[in-house]
């Protein structure tokens, strides 16, 4: 199975190299959120639950750019028949696939976050940076997780980009909401406070049994 896995991501990072179409519009779309915030706002910087809230639903919503074009190759152009008949196991697609949805998070936090902290926050968040990347991680899991078991239903229907959104937005509520709980302490006024253990805990696992019912459930929606 880490064969397949190593192979169906090694396919979707080149895909992603050489089209250069989720990444940027995620990364493109954050920044003009925050900078639409910055202005908006009318403040000079944000603390607290208004400033994780802003972070956050900006994240989701540039996730969901990415999982609408999770599987749209494998649906144009034969990709879910020549797996089905190959000898592997079928669940390597959903690994695969979570994977490279939390590594192109990843690679637009390298971006958002900095640009986050220039534009919207006033004290300087790097004291608070290994506790942000945990949350930040544990958050980009279930955001993944989520987000590539309802983009395998949705490319299957006709409005398939309107569908996507529609299912993982309510499903990702407690991934955002104990996100923000456990980030917004971090960037609290008057300087950072410790990390919330319940709220890493709630987004853990959450993570843990979305992940095991995916993980589960993906053979039998190939099939279907």
């Amino acid at each position: 199975m880490r064969s397949t896995v190593a192979a169906i991501l090694r396919k979707d990072l080149r895909l992603e190299l050489r089209t250069f179409e989720a990444i940027p519009s995620m990364t493109l779309f954050s920044l003009t959120t925050f900078v639409l915030f910055h202005f908006g706002l009318n403040e000079t910087s944000v603390e607290g639950d208004l400033a994780a809230g802003v972070l956050w639903v900006t994240l989701l919503f540039a996730a969901i750019l990415g999982l609408n074009r999770l599987f749209v190759a494998e649906e144009e152009q034969g990709g879910f028949d020549g797996f089905l008949l190959a000898p592997v196991d079928r669940t390597a697609m959903f690994v695969a696939k979570a994977t490279g949805l939390f590594l192109f998070l990843a690679l637009v936090e390298l971006v958002a976050v900095p640009a986050f902290t220039i534009l919207l926050l006033g004290p300087s968040p790097w004291a608070i940076l290994p506790e942000l990347i945990l949350v930040l991680a544990l958050g980009n899991a279930g955001i993944a997780v989520v987000g590539t078991l309802v983009a395998g239903i949705a490319v299957r229907t006709r409005a398939r980009d309107l569908i996507g959104p529609l299912i993982t937005l309510p499903l990702l509520v407690p991934v955002i909401l104990a996100a923000s709980q456990a980030t917004a302490p971090l960037l609290a006024e008057g300087g950072a406070q410790a990390l919330p253990g319940r709220w890493v805990a709630v987004l853990g696992i959450y993570d843990l049994i979305f992940g095991l019912v995916a993980y589960g459930v993906f053979d039998f929606l190939l099939e279907d």
